[in-house]
């Protein structure tokens, strides 16, 4: 199913140009609002960790429009990394495209348990976690000793149809 009328979401190695480029301007904002550069806890997602990697784009002109991993904590449970949408495509939908993609993903690999993590600067990633159905959890891994992190957790539902186009 795709869950965005407007949108294409394809399944691209961690490794794609075009997500390496949409990563990068995650940071960038990051950057901007934590003030400095240094605000992941723990090691930063890699190819070697991050399975699954989904890019969403623009039906009718091909555009990137945004992106989404998996990172693996365990055989079945895996964090959601580099959730981001283009500042200029914001709020219509697309996050919860790619989230809902990712989902279900998870679910086609086994995965039973979601997590996810919002810093104190991110109170958009906490309302965004939040209404898709993610409940607080105690801090996990790398967030557990971080006051300004907050932790998810969403059981993985049986999706109706596949989310991503490979």
């Amino acid at each position: 199913m795709q869950t965005h009328p407007k949108l294409i979401i394809r399944r691209v190695p961690w490794s794609n140009p075009v997500g390496r480029d949409l990563r990068a301007a995650q940071q960038a904002e990051l950057d901007s609002r934590w003030g400095h550069a240094d605000h992941e806890a723990g090691d930063a997602p890699s190819a070697a960790d991050v399975a699954i990697f989904l890019i969403a784009y623009e039906r009718a002109t091909g555009q990137p429009l945004g992106c989404g991993g998996l990172r693996w904590v365990e055989r079945t449970t895996a964090e959601v990394k580099r959730v981001y949408v283009l500042p200029y495509a914001r709020g219509a939908g697309i996050a919860t495209s790619i989230l809902t993609a990712l989902e279900a993903e998870a679910h086609g690999a086994g995965v039973t348990l979601m997590l996810a993590e919002a810093g104190s600067a991110q109170p958009d990633g906490k309302m965004f976690y939040e209404a898709a159905g993610y409940r607080r959890i105690p801090n996990f891994g790398p967030y557990q000793e971080l006051d300004d992190s907050i932790c998810y957790g969403k059981p993985v539902m049986n999706p109706v149809r596949i989310h991503a186009v490979s």
